[in-house]
């Protein structure tokens, strides 16, 4: 028995330090959030990515009842709205969506930024890019813009729209000169609605934007793929070929999922990733994404984080070999 009051005695010390463990999660649940996150789209409004964070933030709702509000803010092919992320306190209230570009811009000289300076909460999307032109375009197959973009004058290529100097539309266009050995001439933008538009407006011979991106004025008949940049056909767009298939073996594309800005507290981290986990669960945010042919591809933060990893090296050396300069 003598043993007995020790063991009673360290009861309420272990429930203490348990409870010490507990209290920074127990007070977060009753301070944050306290007003709705606001959520930092770095595009014009329109696009793929703005679109996705439209439907999440909706989505969000009922697993937030402070709910969320999706600001753009477009420029510098990012930059601009990364940078007030990362400007602003780091309590939660400011998150990015973030995009593949977050690992090219820094290689171009583009931001003083990296990747590294974000954590990642979750992963969300991911499409490949596409060749689109418009409907009344005398190009029906990749074939014949290839041949069409290779017996173009010196100095007056094809002009190919992207969401701005490197973007991954813009990566994925010079990639595709590199790989088939024609010139282009590349129309930069503040996100691929905008050069989507102007390629409507005839202002513009293509875009190298994902099929989310034109899904809509694909199926009205006023544009059309011939090609996509993966290793297989895309959702909506199952007559569409992939360049592989062609001869052309390139596969390139976007991601797009949520981050916050580094030094934002891990109990603050931690309950972003839990709503964004059980958001990305609901079936009315895979219908809103189904509808915009936004692919799924949900990654936790672990998963996030060696992705945007391994897309930072491949872009890092990419880079200089295709000879991208700003």
């Amino acid at each position: 028995m003598p043993n007995l009051p020790v063991r009673i005695a360290r009861r309420p010390l272990l429930l203490g330090a348990a409870l010490a463990l507990l209290s920074p999660v127990m007070a977060l649940a009753s301070t944050y959030p306290q007003r709705p996150i606001e959520v930092i789209v770095p595009y014009q409004a329109g696009g793929g990515t703005d679109a996705l964070a439209r439907a999440f933030a909706e989505a969000a709702r009922k697993h937030l009842p402070s709910g969320m509000l999706v600001n753009n803010r477009p420029g510098a092919s990012g930059a601009i709205g990364w940078n007030e992320v990362l400007n602003a306190k780091p309590d939660g209230y400011k998150l990015a969506m973030m995009t593949v570009e977050i690992t090219t811009i820094p290689h171009l000289g583009l931001a003083k930024f990296g990747p590294d300076d974000f954590i990642p909460i979750a992963q969300l999307n991911a499409d490949p890019a596409a060749i689109t032109v418009r409907a009344d375009a005398p190009w029906n197959t990749i074939e014949e813009f290839i041949a069409a973009a290779k017996k173009a004058s010196p100095g007056a290529g094809l002009t190919m729209g992207n969401s701005g100097i490197g973007s991954i539309w813009h990566l994925a266009a010079a990639a595709f000169e590199d790989r088939t050995g024609v010139k282009l001439s590349h129309v930069p933008f503040q996100g691929a609605n905008p050069a989507v538009l102007a390629l409507m407006g005839g202002h513009i011979d293509a875009v190298a934007v994902s099929p989310a991106e034109v899904t809509t004025f694909v199926q009205s008949g006023k544009l059309k793929t011939l090609a996509v940049m993966a290793d297989s056909r895309a959702k909506g767009f199952d007559k569409v070929p992939t360049l592989k298939e062609r001869g052309v073996p390139l596969s390139i594309g976007t991601w797009r999922g949520l981050g916050v800005a580094k030094g934002t507290p891990p109990e603050v981290v931690e309950l972003l990733r839990s709503v964004t986990q059980k958001t990305a669960a609901e079936p009315a945010l895979r219908e809103a994404m189904d509808k915009l042919n936004l692919g799924y591809a949900y990654g936790d933060g672990t998963a996030f984080k060696a992705v945007v990893a391994r897309d930072n090296e491949t872009f890092k050396a990419l880079i200089p070999k295709l000879n991208l300069k700003p």
